[in-house]
């Protein structure tokens, strides 16, 4: 019976390099996939791409693509990703480099694009957007970056014509791995249960070590060993849709029932229908079965049926954000950080800021001393404070008002003000809306080195 061997290198933009070299080398698996893209990373590759055309992939695409093309290229393992993120393109033009560098022939990459929609936006302005009663129109903000979140389809179609690198846009998360799983056992939408179970096992891969104990260790509740080395995750599907979910032996983490009901769980917001481009899936019945020390076979997950409409993420300029934080340390310092606050608030009041929502913040109790003298406080005495403040405005000028009332403490606030750090920051907000699946065409193109 056919199987195949799916690994997940990385869960997100700026994932650790090193389990993806060795799931490369130790792994035995047939595909690599880098899942890159969260809600707001395009959006941010977008503006990196407005400021220097030849920017706007995943910053860690070339070190990865140093770190792994070559044992891939000896392991024949194939590498679908979406670290082209706003400029795939781009990101081609990296892969080529690095194989040239590294003097590897004989590859073949396809880049997948039609995502993006940036500049295509006009006839949806009527649009209201999803989860909300404004239309696209009405959305008073700066669009920085509109994408579809497209299916499994053209991967396949990339690997049906012999690429060894895919690398897309913004496409499902789940649709990474799904493309392969469609194009080693000619599976279609309409196979209900393997597509299901396809659409389940890029669930439970997409972010990585989280199904492998990444985000999950709790001390003295859920304890997970050797989370410094942190293995990622590897699925081992055959031609009837059932799957394993395991790791490199010997790297650091658990495969268990456990870390993979966490998974399951992950950004769903209704089990009985997950929906992604490819299908709607019932996730219910889904069983998880420890068969050996981090092996799980998973079962029970089934399509019902396919959507006829795209997700697009629309990332835009929401607001700016002006914060600071200052420290006080020693005996009364809870009382001289409220002092602080009440005497920025006043300031605010007097040079006019305007600004539509206001926050303070007193933090912790042993981050400035630690514990070898905070200890020695009574618990009901604070010895270090962190005053955090913050506001939300429309404007650059208004945060820039809160961030220097912060830089004047040094001189102008109650005893012992230190540690006075301020910034200004833009806010990048998500929307998004539904559309059509027959308004969008996907493209594929080749290069061969």
């Amino acid at each position: 019976m056919k199987k195949i061997r799916i690994g997940c290198g990385a869960g997100c933009s700026f994932d650790r390099l090193e389990p993806a070299i060795e799931l490369v080398e130790k792994g035995d698996i047939d595909y690599i996939v880098f899942e890159c893209l969260a809600e707001r990373t395009i959006a941010n590759n977008q503006q990196q791409k407005l400021k220097d055309p030849s920017k706007g992939y995943t910053p860690m695409l070339e070190p990865r693509m140093r770190g792994i093309l070559k044992q891939a290229k000896e392991n024949e393992v194939k590498i679908v990703t979406n670290m082209g993120a706003a400029n795939p393109s781009a990101a081609v033009d990296i892969i080529l480099k690095v194989a040239k560098e590294l003097n590897i022939t004989n590859i073949k990459v396809a880049m997948v694009s039609g995502d993006d929609l940036t500049h295509n936006l006009e006839k949806y302005k009527s649009m209201v957007m999803w989860q909300s009663t404004k239309t696209l129109g009405e959305l008073d903000a700066e669009i920085i970056s509109a994408n579809v979140y497209l299916g499994a389809e053209a991967i396949k179609e990339a690997l049906d014509n012999g690429a060894d690198i895919v690398i897309t846009g913004r496409v499902a998360d789940v649709a990474l791995f799904v493309g392969p799983m469609m194009h080693e056992f000619g599976w279609t939408e309409n196979d209900l249960h393997k597509i299901g179970q396809a659409t389940l096992l890029g669930h439970l891969l997409e972010c990585g070590g989280q199904v492998t104990g990444g985000y999950f260790a709790d001390p003295g509740y859920k304890d997970v060993e050797n989370l410094h080395i942190l293995g990622h995750p590897i699925a081992e599907i055959d031609e009837t849709g059932d799957f394993i979910v395991t790791k490199v032996k010997g790297s650091g983490g658990e495969v268990s029932p456990r870390t993979c009901k966490e998974q399951l769980l992950y950004e769903i917001t209704d089990p009985a229908c997950y929906i992604t481009p490819n299908a709607m899936v019932d996730f219910t019945n889904v069983n998880f079965k420890q068969v050996e020390k981090d092996v799980v076979l998973v079962t029970g997950a089934v399509s019902k049926g396919v959507p006829d409409t795209y997700k697009v993420n629309i990332g835009y300029c929401d607001c700016y954000i002006g914060e600071g934080e200052v420290s006080f340390g020693g005996l009364n310092s809870l009382s001289r950080a409220k002092l602080c606050a009440d005497i920025i608030e006043k300031r605010l009041e007097i040079v006019k800021a305007n600004i539509d929502e206001y926050r303070v913040d007193y933090i912790g109790y042993n981050s400035l001393y630690k514990t070898n003298i905070s200890d020695r406080f009574a618990p009901e005495e604070h010895s270090e404070i962190r005053l955090r403040i913050s506001g939300r405005t429309k404007t650059y000028e208004d945060a820039m008002l809160i961030s220097q009332e912060l830089d004047y403490l040094y001189t102008n606030g109650p005893a012992g003000s230190s540690g006075v750090e301020s910034r200004v920051r833009q806010v990048l907000s998500i929307g998004a809306m539904i559309i059509p699946k027959e308004d969008i065409a996907t493209d594929i193109t080749y290069w061969e080195v």
